[in-house]
């Protein structure tokens, strides 16, 4: 009686909308399985997808996303939203009717397949910063979305004293992912004592009506922000901060950084602002 031969490997079967897809994976991505998908609107949502083993990135990079649905899948730049130390990866989306990529995304379910690259890179990472007492988090829409990593992270509060995450919207609703962060991250047993006494939390809503109304720009220049918080106006002695959000906020938010006094930073020379530049559509 001869010994049985080993079974081969089986192909991972790659699941679109419940359905095998067509298409093999590209060279360089990781094909990963969808684990949760949330609605908040009926233009955001967010998705957790499996992690592998051989993935590292450091809280606030993103990477490139894409899904297996064409022989060359369009690829678009997600930052992670969660933090470096989590056994999966959370993505928070806008979704486009017409979007190359966002058009089919917004369908996926839990069992599909998304891809990704094997590289993760950004700007939005402590390493670009320069030692401070207090972090300001700038960011519009999806763009709270490195954040929500960073600020999961225990490195965020052994670099700084106070991190303040603002976030601005059209609507109320549009909030709810940031709201709901912040409010788990009290309770969470990693971060928790981090959290309590640091982490400040500062929202606004430029299309409805709400207890604070405007574009982070606005409050910013009219000093409305530094008011509420009973805070000084930045300074590059004390203050750093990251910006995210939309190509105009980035843009208006960096001339208000610079006016300051604060200097741009990169991961090759750290300073005392950085700004993200990936989008997606």
């Amino acid at each position: 009686m001869t010994d049985a031969l080993p079974l081969a490997p089986v192909a991972e079967v790659t699941i679109l909308q419940g359905a095998p897809s067509p298409f093999a994976v590209p060279a360089g991505c990781f094909a990963l399985t969808v684990t949760e998908v949330e609605h908040y609107t009926d233009s955001l949502f967010r998705f957790r997808i499996t992690r592998p083993a051989t993935f590292r990135f450091r809280s606030g990079e993103f990477v490139m996303i894409g899904l297996p649905n064409a022989e060359k899948p369009v690829f678009r730049a997600y930052s992670v939203a969660s933090p470096s130390w989590d056994e999966e990866l959370e993505f928070f989306s806008i979704k486009v009717a017409d979007g190359p990529l966002t058009e089919h995304l917004q369908k996926i379910r839990p069992g599909d397949t998304v891809l990704m690259r094997k590289k993760a890179t950004g700007t939005l990472v402590n390493d670009a910063l320069l030692p401070g007492k207090r972090l300001w988090m700038f960011s519009t829409g999806t763009g709270i979305a490195p954040f929500a990593s960073l600020i999961r992270d225990p490195e965020t509060y052994e670099k700084f004293d106070e991190v303040i995450l603002t976030h601005s919207c059209r609507t109320v609703a549009e909030l709810r992912y940031g709201e709901e962060l912040v409010q788990s991250l009290m309770e969470d047993p990693l971060v928790g004592e981090l959290v309590n006494g640091h982490l400040r939390h500062y929202t606004s809503v430029t299309r409805e009506p709400f207890a604070r109304q405007g574009r982070i720009t606005d409050l910013i220049t009219s000093g409305k922000l530094f008011d509420d918080l009973g805070l000084p106006r930045m300074g590059p002695e004390e203050d750093r901060a990251m910006i995210c959000g939309s190509m105009a906020m980035l843009r208006d938010t960096k001339e208000l950084c610079l006016s300051h006094g604060l200097e741009e930073g990169a991961n090759n020379k750290p300073a005392q602002f950085v700004v993200e530049r990936a989008f997606v559509d």
